[in-house]
């Protein structure tokens, strides 16, 4: 109609009242005072009585649309409020399932797990969890054919999923790492309804920008999860964590997301030295802090730990704990009372406080009752019931204050003796292991701290590891001695001098005296033909020199400066 209207076809718009045209009174206003007058067009609002052309008739049009405007924002308000409220009960509100999910025949606001399908999302967390990236899930997804969300969503009677497909039919199956991301990310497959992801600034904005996924707002235990709170905890952690990929020589990086340096806290990074012959990729690899490698020492050191002296540190500690938790409850309850005993002593204190807290404040609620009643017949007077309930006021407004600190913290220390039991009954099953992989590393360690080396008084060199386990954190450091890169390599024979020496690096065939004799003659060489190289073109530039100057070369110079033929000047 605008631009019917701009090009003239139109010079009269008819509504029912003013809201028909518009509920925005910016926009209204903008109609009625500039776009329609500048068109010559004439508008009319049957009901409200609105003419453009009885001047009169118009002097209160802009309180209507504000009017207008005021009930749309009412109407949102209610709407939003209205939807919100079903949301925090619990109640699923969108138009299809989640892949992975049906909605309960006997109550469309509730979800079931959808057995055709939920064997995948489970897939995806276990390929998760086990330390693969997102893009190599989806590179394994691909690899069964197994339909996308939308093209199953399609297939199960969804509309508007169909126009995906259309030029391409394939595309049926292959997955987008946005889909996996997506699933790995939801909370709705741990049991819990999240909502609000997006949301707009006003009713009158389109914008609806995206949510970080701590903002979200989730109710939990709304319906059966596929998988379960912990599981899906883990797998936020790995995947907010700085992941390094999997070394280019094969090494899988199990420690990946985990590994951090003592000091700055980066990420430390898996690298390989690839002169390094060895029988297994994980001594030919070490760990050196990312910032250090970024930004050198200024910013940090390197903290450089072997990947094998870093893996069996940890397999040894974890195989310690298992055998405690299985075979020596003593030490189980000496572990147990270590890590709790002061949150123990704490929580018995703030116990105490707790409860002097909660007597204090009745006592507030029963000095305000009669304070009131003191008021009331006329026994104080306002100036004094006014001071004295301000007192009691600011109080109380204390009190709660420190309640609220107190219990958060009673509730935290209950939840680290439940966590001490919980890692105990978890580690259990870790009994006798023998090798590590990446799933065993996520399912027990939270992270895992490397220190600088230190050398000691005697000469000898450590290095401290802190182990920050699920459930109960820190327990204690562990100190190893740093394997020397070269250790691993057995002494082998020099191919110059048939010397015995222990070699370096897996491709090295000289002793150092040879290897140091060898080099002094590659750079004397090398020295050789640079000078050699620089007689040859001093010859040249000196024959070039003397072809310049030669009577021949004379002549065709003042030729040319003469503009005199060439053949003329052979001639002369």
């Amino acid at each position: 109609m605008i631009k019917d209207i701009e090009s003239g076809l139109i010079n009269c718009v008819i509504t029912k009242d003013l809201s028909r045209l518009g509920r925005n009174y910016l926009d209204c206003g903008l109609y009625l005072e500039v776009f329609f007058p500048e068109h010559n067009v004439r508008y009319i609002a049957v009901n409200d009585g609105v003419d453009t052309l009885n001047k009169s008739a118009m002097d209160i049009t802009p309180f209507r649309n504000i009017l207008n405007e005021m009930y749309s924002a009412d109407v949102s308000v209610k709407i939003k409020s209205a939807y919100r409220a079903r949301f925090q009960q619990g109640k699923f509100m969108g138009t299809t399932a989640p892949y992975g999910y049906v909605k309960d025949p006997a109550d469309h606001n509730h979800l079931l797990i959808d057995d055709k399908v939920a064997h995948v999302v489970r897939e995806i967390f276990d390929l998760a969890l086990a330390g693969n990236g997102i893009a190599k899930i989806r590179k394994h997804i691909n690899k069964q054919h197994i339909l996308r969300p939308a093209a199953y969503a399609a297939e199960q009677g969804a509309t508007g999923y169909e126009r995906y497909f259309e030029e391409n039919e394939e595309n049926r199956y292959i997955w987008s790492e946005n889909s996996v991301r997506g699933i790995l990310r939801s909370p709705i497959y741990a049991g819990n309804l999240a909502g609000y992801k997006r949301i707009a600034a006003n009713m009158k904005s389109k914008k609806r920008p995206s949510k970080l996924p701590e903002e979200w707002e989730v109710i939990p235990d709304t319906h059966e999860g596929i998988v379960t709170q912990e599981e899906f905890d883990t797998v936020q952690q790995l995947i907010t964590s700085r992941r390094l990929p999997e070394n280019k020589g094969g090494f899988e990086n199990i420690f990946a997301g985990v590994i951090k340096c003592a000091d700055c806290g980066y990420a430390m990074r898996a690298m390989s030295a690839n002169r390094r012959k060895r029988p297994d990729i994980i001594d030919c690899v070490q760990y050196s802090c990312n910032n250090y490698g970024r930004y050198g020492n200024i910013m940090c050191t390197a903290h450089s730990i072997e990947a094998r002296d870093l893996f069996n540190a940890v397999l040894t500690d974890i195989n310690r704990f298992a055998d405690m938790a299985v075979n020596d409850e003593k030490a189980v309850r000496a572990i147990e009372k270590r890590l709790t005993e002061t949150d123990q002593s704490k929580a018995k204190a703030l116990e105490k406080e707790q409860r002097k807290l909660n007597k204090r404040l009745a006592e507030l609620d029963r000095l305000f009752s009669s304070l009131y009643e003191d008021k009331v017949m006329e026994r104080i007077t306002e100036r004094n019931f006014e001071m004295m309930s301000g007192k009691y006021q600011k109080e109380q407004l204390e009190i709660e204050a420190r309640l609220k600190e107190v219990t958060e913290t009673l509730s935290d220390s209950y939840e680290k003796t439940q966590g001490v039991r919980d890692f105990l009954s978890l580690i259990r099953n870790y009994q006798g292991i023998k090798e590590l992989d990446a799933t065993i590393i996520n399912a027990l360690i939270d992270k895992i701290l490397v220190s600088e080396r230190e050398k000691l008084t005697d000469g000898m060199v450590r290095q401290e590891i802190k182990i920050y386990y699920k459930f109960i954190g820190f327990v204690g450091e562990l100190h190893i001695t740093p394997t020397k890169r070269w250790t691993a390599l057995k002494p082998k024979n020099c191919t110059v001098c048939g010397v015995e020496y222990v070699p370096r690096s897996g491709i090295s065939k000289y002793c150092p005296a040879c290897a140091k004799k060898i080099q002094r003659e590659k750079s004397n060489e090398s020295k050789r033909r640079s000078r050699e190289r620089n007689r040859q073109a001093c010859i040249e530039l000196s024959a070039k020199n003397d072809r310049l100057t030669s009577p021949s070369a004379k002549a065709v110079s003042s030729a040319r400066a003469t503009r005199i033929p060439l053949s003329m000047c052979t001639a002369m």
